[in-house]
């Protein structure tokens, strides 16, 4: 817990001024007040999270967590368990979608082993930060132990300062691991205080019947566990997942340390919650980066403030979405970067209405 609450006792607010200097800059470019919409604001907000009036980002990381889940034995996903490991081993050797839209949006891609239920024998490539080897099911017990859920969140944290050392200007999250819609929809439910059914969707495209079960198997859980809903490393560890607390962690680890992170869709989100709901004042330090089909993003969203980047009838994961919306973010930083301004310009500005 030592370094889960040093990292927490760093999250400090934000100092408006460097908002307020950011948008007198925007005002002054030569287009009318406000006209690049959201770019504008990306700008201002990466400004403020880095009080740094001349921004430029280009280190970009995309960290993809990898877990199992026990849960899967309860027939929740259209896929079996293993193919988490073969999905991991195929975003190594660059097949995956997260590595051509990395590649299109000029970010690298950390592939962490956080939780998978094999093991991969040291390969070079893999960020080895094994926490368990998949949680336990949580429909009959608690997923993890708050230790190993504390350890989790560690995890990301030790990443965050890792690569913010190494000089890296902005982190998007990702994830992989069949059946990990299942604890992101329960920890939905637990924090927001909706209904199951209402923060639950198809995963990785279930029918009605096993829709239906995954709805029991959710609400089963919670109701043996009985997670607090005012203690989210209790929800993690009751009702979450090894990749899910690695992402909470990591948002920490980004936020005390000034770095501004993007967060894919549902399971991102779920641990954007978790880490929200640890530190509210981490809000300030997120984009989202599209609106996902899964139905309890949305919720979660809502509970945080954020709104979504992008909406594309996404629901992949891995951190494709956050690929994406970082090459928007950049563009609104690039605009205020290299966008000349009135006086540059020898341009009229707009006269008094």
């Amino acid at each position: 817990m030592e370094l889960l609450a040093s990292t927490v006792e760093k999250i400090g607010p934000l100092n408006e001024e460097f908002a307020e200097a950011a948008k007198k800059h925007l005002d002054n470019l030569t287009k009318p007040v406000g006209s690049l919409g959201r770019l504008e604001a990306f700008a201002q907000q990466i400004t403020l999270i880095t009080e740094n009036k001349s921004s430029f980002l280009d280190k970009k990381v995309i960290f993809t967590f990898a877990g199992d889940h026990g849960v899967t034995a309860e027939g929740v996903s259209a896929f079996p368990k293993e193919v988490t490991q073969q999905m991991v081993l195929n975003i190594l050797r660059g097949g995956a979608a997260i590595n051509v839209l990395a590649r299109h949006a000029g970010a690298e891609v950390v592939m962490v082993d956080i939780g998978v239920d094999h093991d991969f024998n040291d390969i070079e490539a893999l960020v080895s930060m094994k926490v368990m080897h998949g949680t336990k099911n949580l429909r009959v017990g608690p997923a993890m132990t708050r230790e190993e859920a504390v350890r989790c969140i560690d995890v990301g944290i030790l990443l965050a300062n890792g690569y913010a050392a190494k000089g890296y200007k902005i982190f998007g999250t990702g994830d992989m691991g069949i059946g990990n819609t299942t604890p992101s929809s329960a920890i939905a439910a637990v924090l927001t205080g909706t209904k199951v059914s209402m923060v639950t969707g198809r995963g990785t495209g279930i029918s009605d019947a096993l829709l239906a079960n995954k709805i029991k198997v959710i609400e089963e859980g919670i109701r043996v566990n009985k997670p607090d809903r005012k203690d989210a490393i209790d929800v993690l560890a009751k009702v979450g997942g090894t990749e899910i607390g690695g992402i909470a962690g990591l948002i920490l680890g980004a936020a005390a340390n000034r770095i501004p992170v993007v967060i894919d869709g549902l399971i991102s989100t779920a641990g954007a919650l978790l880490a929200y709901c640890i530190k509210p004042g981490v809000k300030d330090y997120l984009f989202a980066a599209h609106k996902s089909v899964e139905i309890g993003q949305t919720v979660m969203l809502e509970m945080m403030g954020l709104k979504p980047i992008l909406d594309l009838d996404m629901r992949l994961g891995e951190g494709t979405g956050a690929a994406l919306a970082i090459m928007l973010i950049e563009a609104g930083v690039k605009i205020y970067r290299e966008m000349a301004t009135f006086g540059d310009a020898g341009v009229s500005e707009r006269g008094a209405p």
